[in-house]
């Protein structure tokens, strides 16, 4: 599991150098810029990728309470 959350922080790391968006144009919705929806679609990706790495690597043994 932990491999494949490294390749896809690798993938989003990847996507992040939009290039492919810096002349274009077009508009979403009529007026939002597709680089400006690209990386708003972007931080919501990263955001779950965050919450998802946090979910399935933090270690166990940090939640457990210690009574002397």
């Amino acid at each position: 599991m932990k491999w494949l959350l490294a390749a896809w922080v690798a993938v989003l790391i990847a996507l992040h150098q939009d290039v492919w968006f810096w002349t274009d144009k077009t508009l979403v919705f009529g007026w939002l810029p597709i680089g400006l929806a690209y990386h708003a679609g972007y931080a919501v990706a990263a955001a779950l990728t965050m919450a998802l790495l946090v979910k399935a690597t933090w270690p166990k043994e940090l939640d457990e309470e210690r009574h002397p």
